[in-house]
């Protein structure tokens, strides 16, 4: 018996050792469900987008709360902190099928947020959801500005480009004509341009008329292939496509401000960057350069080479005909790789995309949404503006969605934002015909100036000089290649004549003429005012010689005259050296004018201001009779007597003008150390003159000596006494 029990116990036990594994897989299986039911619990979001995902068609809306709870849930995430790339398809086909209703289709739309990036599958097929024709207009409508929204965080967009026939097919809807060409002119390359869309865009505009966003379109297409669109455009069209991102602004902007990490792809690419974006942004990133990025995606059959592959320039030479161009055109902005590519192929569709950009991004920020003035936004836009300041440097080319947004911004303009970037970016505005300086330009910049400080006066006068070096460095290098007309830039077919361009740098020059004068008379001769305008002049008087221009300006007697009697030495000489390149020039331009080796004529006038000022200068100066009756500085003798001034005709001389004064001073001292009364008298007496001259030029007066040389014969070099004689210039 105890055998049997002891077999039967061995024969229990196989059996208590099934109980307890099917028991412990059966715990393991609650412990699992348990655990899948937490992390249900704990993930809402993804239950409330895995139960819109089985939403179907015929489902009750109204009432259903399950719906509308979920519905919350996910709209709440992404109003808070965005939808991530996966979710995009599900909810675009919950909305564009109108499985949830009309209603709801309208609400998704509104609250597809992004986080990081957008699939262009999810695009795609939403764009086949449009193509049924299911929806109503106005969800149409919303669902492609969605997409011009969001465009720039597509993350490939080589499939879109494939279906360009699909969406180019909506032009002939009058309600999403604007939107679709937007959307069109963004997606459109070489290939996609044929006649029968040439066509067909053709006839829209002689039933719509000319329509800003066709006109816009057309252009890219006449770029791609001229020999398609043959019609003639205006060469400076206005923005075409208006702001479409008012829907989602707010909640991108919250989204944007919380979200610290990169949005578009990875930072850490072989082509560098300027700088990385700053967390706090407004609206989509506009203010940030984008990051290099395909257009095309890795597994695409097109053998291109992508950019943001490139590591030098030898690697560029060699994949230069295989480089395709990115998929956002602002990511070539301070990537200087990628700047060499763009001014060896000098691709018009590449700089009409990027001045497209540019347009956008300077009006969305700074007009429609300007700069707030804190420490974080002022900085953003510095960079911002420095970067398109280096791309125009780089291509030594400024661009024209720059030159349109700037005339726009001065006429709201303080004069304190952003200062330096504003003015640097306007001397860099190419030249323009003078009857449109007067609006544009000058008019604004009037009110500025006058109103605000003598910094700001010396800002403008520095730009506008600057402005003026470049229009005549463009001229000269033009003139050297025989060319009589003056293209505007090299992506315009805007031209100018010779006696054009001479009437727009007149009416700059007199412009700044005015402008000194006044400011110069409300500052009360302020140093550093007059110094830039005699910097200005020193531009002006060597136009001839220097830059090949057939023309030659005298400044006003509102700067002249403040520089002649200016209490500080550099101003004088200055002036000296001035008035010296305004006779080299004068005496060529003259001879030339004998030889009949021109064509011009200097105007009579011209020579007779110079001779004017040359009289005026000598006089006090030289020979110590500043008074000239019939002069622009004629006093009347009883004014002088009241001044009770001894000796009053000799105050400007170059011993006792004001700003040589203390140069008269030291050389009586170190002349006759052991006298105790000054007579400076004296200097003038026999060799002690020359010797003073010889001492005063010695200080670095180079354009006093060579004025005072080739309008007297005396310099430090020469000697004798003075003379009353000077030269003057042909009458």
């Amino acid at each position: 018996m105890a055998d049997l029990s002891n077999l039967a116990g061995l024969v229990s036990e196989p059996s208590g050792e099934i109980d307890s594994s099917v028991s412990s897989v059966s715990n393991r299986s609650l412990r699992l469900a348990e655990k899948e039911k937490r992390k249900g619990v704990a993930d809402p979001f993804g239950l409330a987008v895995k139960y819109l995902s089985q939403v179907e068609a015929g489902t009750v809306v109204r009432g259903n709360d399950e719906l509308e709870r979920n519905m919350v849930r996910v709209e709440t995430v992404a109003l808070s902190k965005g939808l991530p790339p996966e979710v995009f398809t599900v909810l675009l086909d919950l909305a564009l099928s109108l499985n949830a209703g009309t209603a709801n289709c309208t609400r998704v739309l509104k609250f597809l947020i992004p986080a990081t990036v957008v699939p262009q599958e999810a695009i795609v097929k939403g764009v086949s959801w449009l193509c049924v024709g299911k929806m109503p207009m106005n969800a149409q409508v919303l669902f492609v500005r969605w997409v011009l929204t969001v465009f720039d965080l597509i993350d490939c967009k080589d499939d879109l480009r494939s279906i360009y026939g699909f969406i180019f097919s909506f032009v002939t809807e009058e309600n999403l004509f604007p939107f679709i060409c937007h959307l069109l002119y963004l997606l459109t390359m070489r290939e996609h341009v044929h006649p029968y869309r040439v066509r067909k865009l053709l006839d829209i505009q002689a039933k719509m008329g000319r329509q800003p966003f066709l006109t816009q379109l057309l252009a890219l297409y006449k770029v791609f292939r001229p020999d398609l669109v043959t019609l003639s455009l205006p060469s400076r069209v206005r923005t075409g496509f208006k702001n479409h991102n008012s829907t989602w602004k707010v909640a991108l902007c919250a989204v944007q401000r919380k979200n610290t990490s990169a949005v578009l792809v990875d930072q850490s690419l072989s082509l560098d960057v300027k700088e990385k974006p700053s967390s706090r942004k407004r609206k989509l990133h506009h203010l940030a350069i984008p990051p290099l990025s395909s257009a095309f995606d890795s597994n695409s059959n097109k053998k291109v080479f992508r950019l943001q592959e490139l590591c030098s320039f030898k690697e560029l030479l060699e994949n230069i005909h295989n480089i395709e161009l990115p998929a956002q055109m602002g990511s070539l902005l301070g990537s200087a790789l990628a700047l060499h590519y763009l001014d060896c192929v000098q691709d018009e569709s590449a700089f009409l995309r990027l001045n497209f950009w540019l347009g956008h991004s300077l009006q969305e920020e700074f007009l429609l949404c300007p700069v707030d003035g804190s420490s974080d936004n002022t900085s953003e836009g510095c960079r911002f503006l420095s970067t398109i300041l280096f791309t125009q440097q780089f291509l030594q080319e400024g661009f024209s969605s720059t030159e349109s947004f700037l005339y726009k911004f001065l006429s709201v303009w303080d004069g304190c934002l952003l200062r330096p970037q504003i003015l640097d970016l306007l001397s860099d505005i190419p030249l323009m015909p003078s009857f449109y300086m007067h609006k544009l330009l000058f008019e604004p910049l009037k009110q500025l100036y006058f109103t605000s400080t003598v910094f700001f006066k010396c800002s403008v006068i520095e730009c506008l000089n600057s402005m003026l070096v470049k229009w005549l460095t463009w001229h000269s290098v033009s003139a050297s290649e025989g060319g009589l007309d003056i293209s505007l830039n090299s992506n315009s077919t805007i031209t100018m004549t010779l006696s054009g361009f001479m009437d727009s740098v007149m009416e700059l020059v007199r412009f700044v003429g005015l402008l000194a004068s006044e400011g110069l008379r409300l500052e009360n001769c302020h140093v550093l005012l007059l110094n830039q305008t005699l910097a200005f002049y020193e531009t002006v008087c060597d136009m001839f010689l220097k830059y090949s221009l057939p023309l030659i300006i005298m400044p006003p007697a509102g700067v002249f005259y403040p520089a002649l009697f200016a209490t500080d030495s550099i101003s004088v000489d200055r002036l000296g050296y001035i008035m010296f390149r305004y006779r080299k020039n004068l005496t060529l331009a003259k001879k030339q004018e004998q030889q009949r080796e021109q064509t011009f004529h200097i105007s009579r006038n011209t020579y007779k201001e110079f001779n004017r000022n040359l009289q005026a200068m000598v006089n006090s100066m030289w020979n110590s009779w500043w008074c000239i009756p019939g002069s622009d500085i004629e006093i009347d003798k009883d004014l002088i007597a009241l001044s009770k001034v001894a000796e009053p005709w000799c105050r400007f001389d170059l011993i006792h003008h004001p700003a040589l004064f203390s140069y008269a001073i030291e050389f009586h001292q170190r002349c006759w150390p052991e006298r105790k009364n000054v007579d400076l008298g004296s200097i003038k007496t026999g060799k002690y003159w020359n010797w003073y001259m010889e001492f005063l030029f010695n200080q670095g007066f180079d354009g006093l000596n060579n004025f005072i040389q080739t309008n007297t014969g005396h310099g430090s070099t020469m000697k004798g006494s003075s003379s009353d004689s000077y030269r003057f210039l042909f009458h």
